[in-house]
């Protein structure tokens, strides 16, 4: 039995009202819970409210341009109607407040109460060696996200901030990190470690940790249940294809291997990463534009990719029509990108020794046709062959190999919140 104490700032029940409330209650952990999601980033909250009887999304939405001008929320109403609210949000805690605010108002909420969020579950890029599963936040997990900034500065003070809001908002209610690299800690050291002085990962702990592991979970279980399919048997390469982009090997439900490293930046060419990069062309780099180490980071993580290749955009869709349109640059960007996903399909069944399923998910991987069939052509020697007929879905599970084909290739739309909500959940009823 816990006792929560809850704080609305400027208002309890309605957008409208002036008042504010403490209240102190005592509650029951029930089967039944309520599990909020949030995903904190530096001047954003993404949230999901799920109901974890049946894990139906009661509510869900994300707040912009905290600490900015024009701030705002929008909301995905039950009917699928957008609703945008401005509001100034100087920071995260009233970030995370006018979230509650919305949650509650009688128009557009889907709770009488907070009571009723039994646990918050939080999206965390960067646990590096010290979290290799969710665990329930504490101040030694909090000192611990916090020692791990130099390696996610951006992200991971953004989640802080998100668990902090949350405690001073909701004093006692059990919050959980989920860590996007946990999935990736089954690799073995020959493949995470860098060929660099050992001593720099004794001191430094530089390795490669991967993200998106959330979603590769996710996806790898899903498309077995999908199938029917062990997953203890299963070779799979899971292609998490979005704005940021990463692949992974998942070899009999263990994950050996994943395109990105010590950051988000490797591997796989992104929207705005460059992906793999000779590390001689970044100091030759530096020289040349007298760049600084943060602004040679920031060059390659936001300038680069898709974006700097074509100078158009770093959305693929834009990036297809101006293809579509013979745009050369747009066309060649198109071909260094599929042509990379491609090496890293071929490179993870190497490592695995041959491959059962290819998974395709996020944004790109989801609703890109074109992508899918190029870096699936040509690889009938590992034993894909595709439908194209089949492979013009968007959006929703299937498979889009063909029937004779040895490997099995499926889209499956990806649900990283879900994944959060159950660690949660799980965790707070032991």
């Amino acid at each position: 039995m816990f006792c929560r104490r809850y704080i609305l700032y400027g208002g309890n029940y309605s957008l409208s009202s002036a008042r504010s409330k403490e209240v102190i209650i005592p509650y029951f952990k029930e089967t039944d819970m309520k599990i909020l999601v949030l995903n904190c980033g530096s001047s954003s909250i993404k949230y999901k409210l799920y109901d974890m009887e049946d894990e139906s999304v009661l509510a869900q939405g994300g707040v912009e341009r905290i600490g900015l001008d024009e701030a705002f929320i929008k909301i995905t109403l039950p009917s699928g109607e957008k609703k945008v609210i401005m509001h100034d949000m100087p920071d995260h805690k009233e970030g995370v407040n006018f979230v509650f605010k919305c949650l509650l108002d009688p128009e557009i909420g889907a709770i009488k109460d907070l009571e009723e969020i039994d646990a918050v579950g939080h999206r965390v890029v960067q646990g590096g060696d010290l979290y290799e599963k969710s665990v329930i936040v504490d101040k030694q997990v909090e000192a611990g996200i916090e020692s791990l900034c130099d390696l996610a500065p951006v992200h991971n003070a953004g989640h802080l901030r998100g668990i902090r809001a949350v405690d001073a908002l909701m004093p006692g209610t059990p919050q959980v990190c989920v860590f996007d690299n946990a999935f990736h800690a089954t690799m073995p050291d020959y493949a995470y470690l860098y060929a660099i002085p050992y001593e720099l990962y004794e001191n430094f702990h530089v390795r490669r940790y991967g993200f998106h592991g959330t979603s590769h979970r996710y996806v790898s279980h899903r498309v077995c249940e999908m199938l029917g399919r062990d997953i203890k048997t299963q070779r799979i390469i899971t292609c998490h294809i979005g704005n940021g982009a990463s692949v992974s090997a998942v070899k009999f439900g263990k994950c050996v291997d994943t395109s990105m490293g010590l950051t988000p930046l490797a591997g796989l060419m992104m929207g705005s990463r460059s992906g793999d990069i000779d590390p001689s062309a970044v100091t030759y780099l530096m020289e040349k534009l007298g760049k600084q180490p943060q602004e040679m980071a920031e060059y390659l993580n936001k300038e680069s990719g898709v974006l700097g290749i074509t100078h158009i955009s770093s959305d693929m869709r834009e990036i297809e029509d101006a293809a579509k349109e013979g745009n050369e640059r747009a066309i060649l960007a198109l071909n260094m990108y599929n042509y990379r996903i491609k090496k890293y399909i071929g490179a993870y069944a190497a490592a695995m020794g041959g491959v059962d399923i290819i998974v395709w998910t996020a944004g790109v991987g989801e609703n890109q046709i074109g992508t899918r069939l190029a870096a699936c052509s040509d690889l009938e020697f590992i034993g894909v062959k595709m439908d194209a007929h089949a492979n013009e879905v968007r959006g929703k599970e299937a498979i889009i190999s063909a029937p004779d084909s040895k490997v099995t290739v499926c889209v499956v739309p990806t649900d990283e919140e879900i994944v959060i909500a159950r660690d949660t959940m799980a965790l707070v009823k032991k």
